[in-house]
C-alpha cells in the first residue's frame, strides 16, 4: 500500500508547497522571475504583486497586467500566484474580477493582506468565489497575511478555513501597528526572532498552521546583498519557529532560502531506508541503526520526503515511484 494510505487513512494530508515564495511588482521583475522560474524549475512560487506593485492612479491596468501574465503560456509550472489590495479597499474586487476573469484556471493561489480578522477573511472569501466560479474554478486557494492584531486573534479560526492554504506572517506591518512599543531592531534579525511580542505572533502562526495542515511562510528578510544572511534566517525559521516555508523579495535571495529549506542528502537517504523497511514488514515496527521505529515516526519521514519532492529535491531512487501515483499528489 501507498505511504499516504498507511499512515494518513481517512485524513487529510498537510499542505506541501515549495519552500520559497518571491514577490514581484514591477513588470521588469515580473517577467525576470517567471524566467528565472524557467531556469529553476517549481521549486519557488511566484506572487506578483497588486498591492504594492501597482503606481497610484495605476491599479487597473497593473491587474490586466498581472492577469496576463498568469493566463499567459510563460506560466508553465501553474505556480504563479497574485496578492491582491485588502478586501476593504476600493480596487480590491477589481483585482479579483481581472484576475480570476482571464486567470482564473492558471493561477496557483491569492494572497489577502491586511486581513483585520476571521470577517475580513470570509468576505474576501465570498466575493473571491463568486468571481472564480465564473471563470470556472472551485475553490481557488487563499493565502493570508497575518499582520495585524485582529488577524493575529482569530489565526486559529483563519486556518481552519478549507480554502486558506497558507498563512504568512507580516513583520514590519505587524512591529509598526505597536506605534513604538516595538523597536524597529525586531523587523530584522536578531530581533525578530528574540523579540518575546514578535516571536510570540510567529510561534502562534506556526501552531496554527500545523493544527490545521496549513503551511506557515515566514516574512522576509530585507538584507538583498548577503545570501548568507537570508539563509541563516531561514534556518532559524524552519528549525527553531516551525515555518515551512519563505518569502523572497529578491531573485539572490530564492536559493539561498531553497537551499536551508531543503531536507539534507543524509536526512533523505535515512527516510528512505527507513520506510523501505517498514514496506517490507506491513509498516509494522522495526529496528534501523539500533533504533526502534513505528507509524508514528514514518509519518514523520514521509512528510520529510514529501516536503523535499515539493521543492524540486532529487529523491533516493527507492522511493521515487510514491511519487509517481495519484496519492502521492493528493493535496
Amino acid at each position: 500500500m501507498h505511504p499516504t494510505q498507511v499512515l494518513f487513512p481517512g485524513t487529510a494530508q498537510p499542505v506541501f508547497l515549495p519552500v520559497c515564495d518571491h514577490y514581484a511588482g514591477s513588470e521588469k521583475l515580473m517577467r525576470k522571475s517567471i524566467a528565472l522560474q524557467h531556469t529553476l524549475g517549481p521549486v519557488f512560487d511566484i506572487t506578483l504583486d497588486c498591492e504594492d506593485g501597482a503606481s497610484a492612479g495605476n491599479e487597473e491596468a497593473h491587474a490586466r497586467l498581472v492577469a496576463s501574465l498568469i493566463a499567459g503560456d510563460d506560466n508553465r509550472f501553474l505556480r504563479i500566484g497574485a496578492r491582491v489590495h485588502d478586501v476593504n479597499s476600493p480596487f480590491f474586487e477589481r483585482d479579483v474580477t481581472l484576475i480570476c476573469g482571464e486567470a482564473g484556471n492558471r493561477i496557483a493561489y491569492l494572497m489577502l493582506p491586511k486581513a483585520n480578522g476571521l470577517a475580513d477573511v470570509q468576505k474576501a472569501l465570498k466575493i473571491i468565489n463568486l468571481h472564480a466560479g465564473f471563470a470556472g474554478r472551485d475553490c481557488l486557494p487563499l493565502h493570508v497575511l497575518i499582520e495585524t492584531h485582529g488577524a493575529l486573534a482569530d489565526v486559529n479560526a483563519i486556518a481552519a478555513l478549507p480554502q486558506v492554504q497558507s498563512l504568512s506572517f507580516g513583520v514590519m506591518d505587524f512591529v509598526s501597528a505597536h506605534f513604538g512599543a516595538i523597536p524597529s531592531a525586531a523587523m530584522r534579525s536578531p530581533g525578530q526572532f528574540d523579540h518575546p511580542l514578535v516571536a510570540r505572533a510567529k510561534l502562534e502562526i506556526a501552531a496554527a498552521c500545523h493544527a490545521h495542515g496549513k503551511s506557515p511562510s515566514h516574512n522576509v528578510t530585507t538584507d538583498i546583498r548577503h545570501p548568507e544572511v537570508v539563509r541563516a534566517d531561514a534556518l532559524r525559521a524552519k528549525n527553531e519557529f516551525g515555518y515551512t516555508r519563505m518569502w523572497s523579495i529578491h531573485p539572490d535571495q530564492i536559493e539561498a532560502i531553497v537551499d536551508a529549506f531543503s531536507p539534507a542528502s543524509n536526512e533523505l537517504n535515512e527516510a528512505a531506508d527507513i520506510l523501505t523497511q517498514a514496506q517490507l514488514v506491513q509498516w509494522g515496527p522495526i529496528q534501523h541503526n539500533g533504533t526502534l521505529h513505528d507509524r508514528a515516526s514514518y509519518r514523520y519521514y514521509w512528510t520529510l520526503l514529501q516536503r523535499a519532492a515539493a521543492s524540486g529535491v532529487t529523491l533516493p531512487a527507492s522511493v521515487q515511484s510514491y511519487f509517481s501515483t495519484p496519492e502521492s499528489s493528493s493535496q
